[in-house]
């Protein structure tokens, strides 16, 4: 399975993985699936952070990297055609953070990982956390 992790079940599983379920996590934990963290994830992280609305225990530039290598997972690249296919989503979700994983996920055909049930409204597979 190739998984988009939305940026909240991706903080999740690093500082907080009892809000996950026990699926998820043992998903998490398997060999047999492909995560993903978007480069919007890392972008909305440092933004939050650098607005001290989100407490991290190092900076991202050192935290994000140290952890992809952790949970095994690769940085999914901002595309052009991932930027452009934003404009052809319905306004179901107004965060750009969001629009531009659904956007990601339809084109590169990824399920997301989210507790966010608006990705529910846009074509595009979704497993809850």
């Amino acid at each position: 399975m190739k998984l988009l992790l939305d940026t909240q079940v991706w903080l999740w599983i690093h500082g907080a993985p009892e809000r996950l379920s026990p699926a998820v996590r043992r998903l998490v934990a398997s060999t047999d699936r492909e995560l993903y963290l978007s480069t919007a994830s890392a972008w909305e992280i440092a933004i939050k952070y650098r607005l001290g609305k989100l407490k991290l225990s190092r900076e991202p530039a050192e935290l994000v990297p140290d952890l992809l290598t952790r949970v095994g997972a690769a940085s999914l690249p901002i595309l052009q055609r991932h930027a452009l296919h934003v404009a052809t989503l319905p306004l179901h979700h107004t965060d750009p953070f969001d629009r531009l994983l659904i956007a990601q996920a339809q084109l590169e055909r990824l399920t997301i990982l989210t507790a966010d049930r608006h990705f529910e409204r846009y074509d595009v597979t979704v497993k809850r956390a």
